[in-house]
C-alpha cells in the first residue's frame, strides 16, 4: 500500500527544482499561463480576502484535521452571571411574551420594550465599563436560542443590537468620543441601533453599496461627506435611535489627504439627523419584528460622525466583515438551535399524547422517522452553535465556518420545523396560543434569506472564500498572479513556490485518500451495528471517517483548481463541494460536542445516526462533484476524483444513511422519559406551574401519558381490570390528552366580524336568497 510518505520526497523535488530555477522559463510560461486564466480581482475582493480570520477551516483543506486539537482548544462555557440571566432576567422576558399576541400586535407591550431595555437585552455585548453586560458570545447565543423557543421575534430583536448593531463596531473602532457619548446611551436603552447596510440593488451582495455614494465636501471649514442612500430590509429601523450606514466614499477632489481612503465606509446618525428618514415598516412573512427602511438625499454627514473618524474612511469592509461572524455564525444559528429544542422536547412530547387508532402516534414509523432525523439534525445544530460560540470567544472571526454554519443551521432548522409541522398536523396548522410551531414555520424562511441568502451562500460564497482563505498555498498564489509586471520577478519566485507546494500537497493527500478509503471501507465493512454503544469506540470510529473524507475533499479541491478563473463560475460545483465540507465541519462538531457532553442518556445512539447522516451526505456530494465535472479537462479529472475518493468504486463508497433499528431507537429516546430528551429541553422557556403553555404542558404530561401506556399495556398482556391507583392514572392521561389535542377557537378573526349587527358577506347572501324562497328551510312544510 502506497503512504502518504511515499509521494513526500518526489514532491520535495518537485518544489525544489521550480524554487532553484532548474527551469526559469518554464516557470515563467507557467506563471503567465496562470495569470491569463486567472481573472482580475476586484480591489473589494481584495480587501475581503484579507478580512477574517482561519483556523480549524484550514485544517480541513490540509486534509488532516485533528479532533483532539479541536476539543483542547475550544471550550464554550457560561459564567455564573450569564447562567444567572439566562435563569432570570430571560425567564421573566418569556413570560411577558405571548407569541401569537405579538404576531397579531405585530409588535412588542411597552412593558416588554422597557423590559428589554432596563435590563441590558440590547447591550450584552458592549464593555462593563459603558454599562453593558459584556457577556461571552457563547451566552448571547443561548439566550437567542431560549428566547426562539417562546418567541422568533424577541429573537430576531435581540439578535441584531448583539451582533452587527453599531454597539459592537463601536466598541472596536470608535473614537474615544464616540464611545463615550453613544456606547452608555446604547447601554441603558436610551438609543435602540440598527445597521444600514442593504440596498434595493445589493441582493445577497451586500456590501455592493448600490445607492449608497457619498462625496467628500468642505462645509464651513468643516470636512464631511454629501451622501444619498436608499436602504431596505433594515431590522429594528422603525424604532432604532441610532443608525450605523454602509456608505460607498468617493474623495474626487483629493480632501482626505492621506487620512483615510475612498470605499467602504460606516457613518453614525442619530434617528433626529437632517435629511435622514427612518420609520416605514416592511412585512416579512408574518413576523412582527421592526423591519424597514433608511433612506436619505444630501444627507450633511461631518468626519465626527464617521465611526472611528476620518482616518477609518475606506475601512468598513474590514469593521463589518469581522463583526458579520457573530450575526451569520452565531446569531441566525442560535434560532435554529431554540427552535430544534423546541420542536423536538414540544412535539416529541405531543407524539405520545396523541393516539391514532388508539395507539400514541409515536409508535408509527414515518412518526419515527420524522422524530429521529429533527433530533440528529437537532444535535448537529446545537454541536455546531456551542463550538462556534467558542471559536469566535477565542477571538476568531472564521468568516468560511460563519457561511457554514449560517447555511448548514438555518436550513436544518427549516427542516426541523418543517417535519414538526407535518407530524403535529392539524393543530400546527390553526393560529392561536396553543400553536408553537406556525410563527417559526414562518419565521424560519427570513432566516434562510437574510445575511446572504443560502442558496447564494452554498452555491458561491462558501468554496468561493474557502478556496483561496484556506486552502494551505492558494492565497499566496493569488497574490502573486495579480503583482504588477514591474515586480514579474519576485511574482514568479513566489507563485513557483507556491504552485509546487499546491503539487506536493495534491499529492499527499492522493495517497491520503486512497490509504484512509481502503481502511474505512474494511473497518465500516467488519463493524457491529451496536458498535456506537461504546463512546470511545463511537469517537474512535468516526473520527477516522472524516478523516478520510477531509482527505476526498481537500483532494477534490485541489483538481478544482485545474478550472482556473472559470471555477467561481462553476456554482453546482461549487455548491457540492460546499455541501461535503459543511458536512465534515458539523460531522467534527458533533464529535466535539459528544466528546464533552458523554454520559448522557441516548446521546451515543444520536450522535451515530447524525454522524452516519453527514458521512453519508459528504461522501454524495464528492460523487456527485466527480460525475458532473465541467469543461475540457472533464474526461481527465473526473477519472482522476474518482480514483482518488473512490479507489475501488462502489466498494469504496461504504456509506449509508441510518438503519431503520436505529432510527427508531433515537425516535424512542426523543418521545418518552430519557436523558436525551431532557439535554433537548435544557434551553427551552417553561412556564410556571398552572400557568397554561403548551409547550410546557406537554413536557409536564409526558411521563404521565407514557406511564398510562405501559399500564394498558400490562392489562392487556395479562388480561385483567386494572387497580384503582392504575385507574386514576389512566384516567389523569386521558383528561390530560384531551386538553393537549385541542386548539384554539376565536368568535372572530378580524375588527370588523367583531362589530355589533356585522353579518358575514356569505351569510348575508344566503338570507337574500332564502327571503326569495316560500319555503326558508327543510323543516319548514310546504
Amino acid at each position: 500500500m502506497y503512504s502518504k510518505k511515499t509521494f513526500q520526497p518526489v514532491a520535495k523535488r518537485v518544489q525544489q527544482r521550480g524554487i532553484l530555477g532548474v527551469s526559469n522559463w518554464l516557470d515563467k510560461k507557467l506563471y503567465r499561463a496562470a495569470k491569463g486564466l486567472m481573472p482580475a480581482i476586484s480591489k473589494t475582493e481584495q480587501v475581503a480576502l484579507g478580512c477574517g480570520t482561519i483556523g480549524f477551516d484550514r485544517d480541513i483543506f490540509t486534509g488532516s484535521p485533528s479532533l483532539k486539537k479541536l476539543v483542547d482548544t475550544y471550550q464554550p462555557k457560561l459564567s455564573a452571571e450569564e447562567k444567572a440571566f439566562l435563569d432570570n432576567q430571560v425567564n421573566t422576558l418569556c413570560a411577558m411574551l405571548n407569541d401569537h399576541d405579538v404576531v397579531t400586535k405585530k409588535d412588542f407591550s411597552k412593558e416588554a420594550w422597557d423590559y428589554m431595555r432596563n435590563e441590558k437585552f440590547f447591550a450584552m455585548k458592549i464593555p462593563k465599563e459603558f454599562g453593558g453586560l459584556q457577556f461571552s458570545t457563547h451566552a448571547v447565543s443561548q439566550i437567542l436560542a431560549k428566547l426562539a423557543t417562546q418567541c422568533f421575534d424577541a429573537n430576531a430583536t435581540v439578535a441584531v443590537p448583539n451582533s452587527l448593531g453599531p454597539g459592537e463596531l463601536l466598541a472596536r473602532y470608535g473614537t474615544p468620543e464616540q464611545k463615550d457619548y453613544f456606547l452608555p446611551r446604547l447601554a441603558d436603552g436610551t438609543l435602540i441601533p440598527c445597521f444600514g447596510l442593504t440596498g434595493p440593488h445589493s441582493g445577497s451582495d451586500a456590501t455592493s453599496l448600490i445607492q449608497s455614494d457619498c462625496v467628500v465636501e468642505e462645509r464651513d471649514g468643516v470636512l464631511g461627506v454629501v451622501a444619498n442612500f436608499k436602504k431596505r430590509y433594515i431590522t429594528l429601523a422603525p424604532v432604532a435611535g441610532l443608525v450605523g450606514l454602509g456608505l460607498n466614499l468617493h474623495d474626487p477632489k483629493g480632501l482626505l489627504k492621506g487620512n483615510g481612503a475612498e470605499g467602504f465606509t460606516v457613518a453614525l446618525l442619530e434617528r433626529n439627523h437632517p435629511g435622514l428618514r427612518m420609520g416605514p415598516r416592511h412585512y416579512p412573512l408574518n413576523a412582527a419584528f421592526m423591519n424597514g427602511t433608511v433612506e436619505g438625499e444630501d444627507v450633511w454627514i461631518p468626519m465626527s460622525s464617521i465611526l472611528g473618524g476620518q482616518e477609518r474612511c475606506g475601512f468598513g469592509w474590514h469593521m463589518f466583515v469581522e463583526c458579520l461572524a457573530e450575526g451569520r455564525g452565531v446569531s441566525l444559528p442560535a434560532g435554529s438551535a431554540g427552535a430544534a429544542r423546541a420542536v423536538i422536547s414540544g412535539v416529541g412530547a405531543y407524539t405520545r399524547a396523541r393516539k391514532q387508532f388508539r395507539v400514541p402516534i409515536a409508535e408509527f414509523g414515518g412518526i419515527q422517522e420524522a422524530m429521529a432525523l429533527s433530533a440528529s439534525d437537532g444535535v448537529m445544530t446545537i454541536a455546531g452553535c456551542d463550538l462556534m460560540n467558542a471559536i469566535v470567544d477565542n477571538h476568531e472571526a472564521p468568516m468560511v465556518v460563519s457561511s457554514i454554519m449560517k447555511q448548514n443551521c438555518t436550513e436544518r432548522g427549516r427542516r426541523i420545523v418543517e417535519r414538526g409541522m407535518d407530524v403535529a398536523a392539524g393543530s400546527a396548522i390553526c393560529r392561536g396560543d396553543k400553536n408553537y410551531l406556525a410563527n417559526a414555520y414562518m419565521s424560519l424562511p427570513i432566516a434562510i434569506t437574510v445575511e446572504g441568502a443560502n442558496i447564494m451562500t452554498r452555491s458561491f460564497q462558501i468554496i468561493g472564500q474557502g478556496l483561496t482563505r484556506c486552502h494551505p498555498h492558494m492565497l499566496e498564489m493569488i497574490q502573486s498572479l495579480q503583482m504588477p509586471q514591474s515586480e514579474e520577478k519576485e511574482a514568479i519566485k513566489i507563485f513557483t513556490k507556491q504552485f509546487y507546494k499546491t503539487v506536493g500537497h495534491a499529492f499527499s493527500n492522493f495517497t491520503s485518500s486512497v490509504g484512509r478509503g481502503l481502511n474505512s471501507t474494511v473497518s465500516t465493512a467488519f463493524r457491529s451495528k451496536t458498535a456506537y454503544k461504546d463512546g470511545s469506540k463511537l469517537l474512535d470510529y468516526h473520527e477516522k471517517q472524516l478523516l478520510r473524507l477531509s482527505a476526498n475533499f481537500a483532494y477534490t479541491a485541489n483538481l478544482c483548481f485545474m478550472l482556473g478563473g472559470k471555477l467561481k463560475f462553476e456554482e453546482l460545483l461549487m455548491g457540492r463541494l460546499a455541501d461535503a465540507l459543511g458536512a465534515i465541519f458539523l460531522g467534527y462538531a458533533t464529535l466535539h460536542h459528544y466528546s464533552r457532553r458523554r454520559g448522557i442518556e441516548g446521546l451515543e445512539a444520536v450522535t451515530e445516526h447524525a454522524m452516519l447522516r453527514l458521512e453519508y451526505e459528504a461522501q454524495q456530494a464528492l460523487l456527485q462533484a466527480s460525475n458532473n465535472f465541467p469543461g475540457p479537462l472533464a474526461p481527465v479529472v473526473k477519472p482522476l476524483m474518482k480514483l482518488g475518493c473512490f479507489p475501488l468504486g462502489n466498494l469504496t463508497r461504504p456509506y449509508s444513511e441510518p438503519s431503520d433499528t436505529l432510527t427508531k431507537e433515537v425516535s424512542r429516546l426523543v418521545t418518552t422519559p430519557s436523558g436525551l430528551r431532557d439535554f433537548f429541553e435544557e434551553g427551552i422557556y417553561m412556564s410556571e406551574e398552572g400557568v397554561p403553555h403548551q409547550i410546557s404542558d406537554l413536557i409536564r404530561a409526558l411521563p404521565v401519558c407514557v406511564q398510562a401506556d405501559q399500564i394498558a399495556s400490562t392489562l392487556r398482556r395479562e388480561k385483567r381490570q386494572p387497580t384503582s391507583e392504575e385507574t386514576d392514572i389512566l384516567s389523569r392521561a386521558e383528561a390530560l390528552r384531551d386538553v393537549l389535542i385541542q386548539v384554539d377557537v376565536f368568535d372572530h378573526l378580524t375588527d370588523a366580524e367583531g362589530q355589533k349587527g356585522y353579518t358575514r358577506p356569505a351569510l348575508a347572501g344566503t338570507a337574500e336568497r332564502l327571503s326569495a324562497l316560500d319555503r326558508k328551510s327543510f323543516q319548514e312544510v310546504a
